[in-house]
């Protein structure tokens, strides 16, 4: 009888230990009933977007034809990968193959065509799709000789910087005076494609001096695609600069809930003195970078290894509340005011019209001009 009364207890013990367990899981710990848990730091980072780890290079070639295959040479062999990945449905679309039919009968006619076909798409290799943080948005390629390199607005040495770079350079100088300018009058801006500024023409390609020349054969739609790529894919946000009525065209479609979109009137010295010098687009891409993802995100805007613009005492601000995005339209905003007269290479010589080789992609100042013609 003990011993059937002991094997009872140990039973009944048993049975105990089970609900006690079971109990505990149906109720969590006792730490976690009496006290709040805390709460986990999520820290937003800039979200990192690589081709697909399916995307086979090789496999996607051996599909292509003959003629795909020779009129996309360039693609295969010097668009980034990260881009190709995403953007190679778009290049064998009719209208992109007509505009490699274009180009392949220009080559073959000798006309000269900048920038070198190889650095067409330097841009993509600067700047590969996952590291973008903001996007530049230009016209056409600068047309004369050692000047356009596949980034927007860039130059290579010796060539001086352009007008409306030395004017984005005063753009720069105004958000943060810390900025020096390059040596030698440098316009050299690779530093800034690969810190993640997207440094995109919308036309890659123009016959040597003659501006515009490759507008409308096919170039227009796939820049667009890649902006749209952009916003599509980098999913937290990033900052798009538009300067000029044509850039502004191409942003209409982003969602200004989710990016930052910033518009003004072209850094042309046809057009810069209505807003551009005081826009603030340089600070304000800034605050939006070190709002979203914080102070180690935002753009080192400075081109000389001695100077960087995202040092303590550049003292960047965070937004005011009411402009959290700090993407207000100051080319609508902006006073009617007196701004500085531009001058060439920092010297203290006026611009001349005809010395401006690129006033002819301000397509917001050939409008004022022609109106101004028009009536004298």
């Amino acid at each position: 009888m003990a011993g059937q009364a002991g094997t009872k207890r140990d039973a009944d013990h048993l049975k105990d230990l089970a609900a006690d367990r079971k109990k505990s899981r149906v109720n969590g710990s006792i730490t976690s009933f009496f006290s709040v848990p805390k709460p986990s730091v999520v820290v937003e980072t800039m979200p990192p977007t690589r081709a697909p780890t399916n995307f086979d290079k090789q496999k996607w070639v051996a599909t292509l034809n003959p003629e795909q295959r020779e009129l996309l040479q360039l693609e295969i062999d010097t668009l980034d990968e990260s881009w190709l990945a995403q953007l190679k449905d778009e290049v064998l679309k009719p209208e992109f193959l007509a505009l490699k039919r274009f180009l392949q009968k220009e080559k073959r006619s000798g006309v000269k065509i900048f920038p070198p076909e190889e650095e067409i798409y330097s841009w993509s290799r600067h700047t590969p799709l996952h590291k973008v943080k903001a996007v530049v948005i230009g016209q056409d390629p600068y047309h004369n000789h050692n000047q356009a390199h596949g980034l927007a607005f860039s130059v290579r040495p010796p060539t001086p910087a352009p007008p409306s770079l030395v004017n984005i350079y005063t753009g720069i100088k105004n958000d943060y005076p810390s900025f020096q300018r390059p040596p030698n009058k440098g316009g050299l801006l690779t530093p800034w494609a690969e810190r993640g500024v997207l440094l995109l023409n919308t036309c890659l390609t123009v016959r040597a001096h003659q501006a515009a020349s490759h507008s409308n054969k096919g170039w227009e739609q796939f820049t667009q695609k890649v902006i749209d790529l952009v916003a599509r894919v980098r999913t937290r946000g990033v900052v798009f600069l538009a300067w000029g009525t044509p850039a502004g065209k191409r942003v209409t479609g982003i969602n200004r809930e989710k990016h930052c979109v910033l518009q003004s009137v072209h850094p042309s010295p046809l057009s810069a003195s209505r807003g551009f010098f005081t826009n603030q687009h340089f600070k304000k891409c800034n605050d939006w970078l070190s709002n979203r993802y914080g102070p180690g995100e935002i753009i080192d805007w400075s081109l000389s290894s001695k100077n960087k613009t995202n040092n303590p005492l550049t003292n960047i601000q965070r937004p005011a509340p009411h402009e959290a995005n700090g993407c207000e339209d100051l080319a609508v905003k902006l006073p009617n005011a007196q701004y500085e007269q531009v001058f060439h290479h920092d010297s203290r010589i006026p611009i001349p019209i005809e010395n401006a080789d690129e006033f002819d992609e301000d397509l917001d100042a050939l409008e004022v001009l022609a109106a101004t013609d028009s009536t004298t």
